[in-house]
């Protein structure tokens, strides 16, 4: 875990804040969470900034959890041209078609239930992990789901804020 300050970081806190904004956005779309994030910048260390985010997303009200998940793409069906959640949703690359409809049809069955997106930090995960996972969490109740939804969100951000933090771009 990268607990000193890197490139990344140090461009992320000297970056304009429309910027610095931007890019928060990219990591979760809701703008509680990035405000919050934004107000509290410069970060000494990358883990000052996952534990900010870990208090910000604690404090995500319902609608807030709603703004950041809709900024996700279905499992299996990463947005095109967005190399994020394609490199997140990699385990299903190599999925079978069968797989891929019968996720399908979960994720429907699961948005229809929940009136959100299946949440899950997909990252290592294969497609028939990702089924399973859906197929045990559309008998939560909603109260569950959403304490689940943050937990998965919070991997997804920490992350994505690692990847932040780390670039080495000039």
């Amino acid at each position: 875990m990268t607990t000193t300050s890197t490139p990344g970081l140090a461009r992320f806190n000297t970056s304009q804040d429309d910027a610095a904004l931007a890019a928060l956005h990219e990591v979760c779309a809701s703008s509680a969470w990035g405000s919050k994030l934004l107000a509290q910048r410069p970060y000494a260390t990358a883990e000052d900034l996952f534990t900010a985010s870990d208090a910000a997303l604690a404090e995500l009200t319902v609608k807030d959890l709603e703004e950041a998940m809709a900024g996700h793409p279905p499992i299996g069906r990463p947005k095109p041209g967005d190399p994020t959640s394609a490199r997140e949703q990699r385990g299903m690359a190599g999925a079978s078609e069968a797989l891929k409809a019968e996720l399908l049809e979960l994720n429907l069955a699961y948005q229809e239930k929940f009136g959100h997106v299946f949440l899950i930090c997909a990252t290592g995960a294969t497609g028939e992990q990702m089924r399973d996972a859906v197929k045990t969490r559309i008998g939560n109740t909603a109260e569950e789901e959403r304490e689940i939804v943050r937990t998965e969100l919070g991997k997804i951000n920490r992350i994505r804020l690692t990847r932040l933090v780390e670039e080495d771009k000039d």
